[in-house]
């Protein structure tokens, strides 16, 4: 995957698939694995939409742009992601990713690179699944009204990254939402713990990870007053939840150029969104 010289795409403008009401051109890295090949199977199925390259491991990314691609979903794995994203960049390629890895500096770099690359959109997705959009947004929401709130994440014993991008990213929310409205950290006793035991603090939020044969992807916020609790609970049995998730993600994209964070936007959960 080796750094290329940038390729001119002009069938991107004008006259581009949202223009013209062709097809879209998709293209899938990580087209072997769990969720690429979900997402080959989706992309294929859609009427709207025109599956023209999927890639695995060690394929030469020019296959993309041989291709003219005209979004490309990156579910590879957090030390590829960045490379092959900036690759579509460069080279004019919208992109929707799923792929975890993108802290704030990789963020910062992303968007300088989206700044010169006239009209190029950029969606990066901590969780596709609608269902579990909606309960990171009604999550945040309830969390100023609470006095307490804990995150508990589960998840296949695959997975390589904990906690999830989905714990991580409900965990800021729910810390902005509190700080928004002057909420005060959850109250908490604990003098002395085995290590890990209260598990990670994100943005003051506690996370929990557990992984267990024969999970998907769970999650529940639980939230605490005196006198009662809340708990919002979201559960995807079967990676097919993501897809509707990847297939607005690809339809949204080419008209919203630069970086959009989360499906929210995507979504009206989250007008600001970028």
């Amino acid at each position: 995957m080796a750094d290329t010289p940038a390729v001119p795409r002009p069938d991107r403008a004008p006259g581009g698939p949202e223009e013209t009401g062709s097809r879209i051109r998709v293209a899938v890295t990580g087209a072997g694995g769990r969720m690429g090949s979900a997402a080959v199977d989706a992309v294929r199925a859609a009427p709207d939409l025109e599956l023209v390259a999927a890639l695995r491991r060690d394929d030469d990314l020019e296959q993309i742009v041989r291709a003219r691609a005209d979004v490309l979903v990156d579910l590879t794995v957090p030390e590829s992601t960045e490379e092959i994203v900036h690759f579509a960049v460069r080279h004019g390629i919208h992109a929707v990713v799923g792929t975890t890895g993108w802290d704030d500096s990789r963020l910062a770099a992303l968007r300088d690179a989206l700044t010169a690359a006239d009209g190029v959109g950029v969606l990066i997705a901590p969780n596709f699944a609608v269902g579990s959009v909606l309960a990171t947004a009604f999550a945040a929401k309830a969390a100023r009204f609470f006095d307490s709130v804990e995150i508990i994440e589960l998840h296949h014993p695959d997975k390589v990254d904990a906690p999830s991008g989905t714990a991580a990213r409900t965990a800021a929310l729910v810390a902005d939402a509190r700080r928004a409205a002057g909420t005060g950290p959850s109250p908490d006793a604990t003098r002395t713990e085995a290590p890990g035991a209260r598990g990670a603090d994100v943005d003051g939020v506690r996370v929990h990870s557990v992984r267990l044969r024969g999970l998907v992807a769970h999650q529940e916020v639980l939230l605490g007053s005196p006198g009662e609790t809340l708990t919002i609970r979201h559960d995807s049995l079967d990676r097919a939840s993501f897809m509707p998730g990847v297939l607005l993600g690809v339809r949204s994209v080419p008209a919203a150029p630069g970086l959009t964070h989360g499906l929210d936007a995507f979504l009206g959960l989250d007008e600001a969104g970028r």
